[in-house]
């Protein structure tokens, strides 16, 4: 990870920040100094992400919540705040949940689940946040996703309550733009190497066809994204607030929507398999 930051005295909580995108996040924090939270639902999955960021030298902790439970969202922000010892200096929401599948397939249950996990997740997480965010000053993060503003096949119930997500950021850099808090969405595009990636690209030959969509030419790593995050929360990036990011090598601006129909064609043939 080339960039550089100073992060020393702050304090981070990352929700969802045990696995892929969102512990490269948290790994980034820690070694540009921070004091790390993680969380998640799976208590061995928390016990290890902090093992993983107490070897980078960091001060780290972690606790177990869902994020579709409100009373224990904020029990995890009060677990934070003692853990800290303080405010929240910057804040990652990045819990999500995601299934290819087709719409006339899915139960209502169904497509709750993403609702609830994506979309409500972020509004418990955020609801409970805000009395322990430093004002001014704090950084907020929600993890977005591609799917937010372009449509994909089995992608519906993301696609809704990942475009909610966005929106919840753009209203709250409004409400709490006033209490010096900036609030940003950063969009994945293609990351190698994650569990989001291996469930949209299952095959060497879908992973081709996106690599080949990207126009720079590679897919992203998730320090692409630590990296997006520390400068949205640096002194570099103080004047911005209500962005929605897109870090993905420009595909959305241009491989994205040929490479969907071929990756739709192919999940159509192995799901008739």
């Amino acid at each position: 990870m080339s960039a550089t930051f100073d992060f020393s005295g702050k304090n981070v909580f990352v929700v969802g920040g045990t696995s892929g995108i969102n512990f490269g996040i948290a790994q980034g924090f820690a070694r540009w100094g921070a004091k790390v939270m993680v969380a998640s639902r799976s208590t061995d999955k928390v016990e290890a992400a902090v093992a993983g960021l107490r070897e980078l030298g960091a001060e780290a902790s972690g606790t177990a919540f869902d994020v579709r439970d409100a009373e224990a969202v904020t029990e995890g922000f009060k677990a934070a705040v003692d853990f800290f010892g303080g405010p929240i200096d910057i804040l990652v929401s990045g819990a999500a949940g995601n299934f290819p599948a087709k719409l006339n397939d899915m139960s209502a249950n169904a497509i709750r689940s993403v609702v609830d996990i994506d979309l409500m997740g972020t509004f418990h997480v955020m609801k409970a946040a805000h009395e322990h965010l430093a004002k001014p000053g704090a950084s907020v993060i929600n993890i977005s996703a591609p799917q937010a503003f372009l449509p994909m096949s089995y992608q519906a119930h993301v696609c809704a309550a990942k475009a909610g997500v966005d929106m919840v950021t753009r209203s709250l850099a409004l409400e709490w733009g006033r209490d010096g808090i900036r609030v940003n969405s950063i969009v994945p595009g293609p990351i190698a190497d994650t569990e989001g990636m291996d469930r949209l690209a299952p095959t060497p030959e879908i992973k081709e066809a996106v690599t080949k969509s990207v126009p720079i030419g590679r897919m992203g790593g998730v320090d692409d994204i630590a990296k997006a995050a520390g400068y949205l929360s640096s002194d570099a990036g103080a004047y911005v607030s209500g962005v929605v990011l897109p870090v993905d090598g420009g595909w959305s601006q241009a491989g994205a929507t040929s490479v969907m129909s071929k990756m739709a064609h192919m999940m159509d043939k192995m799901m008739a398999n």
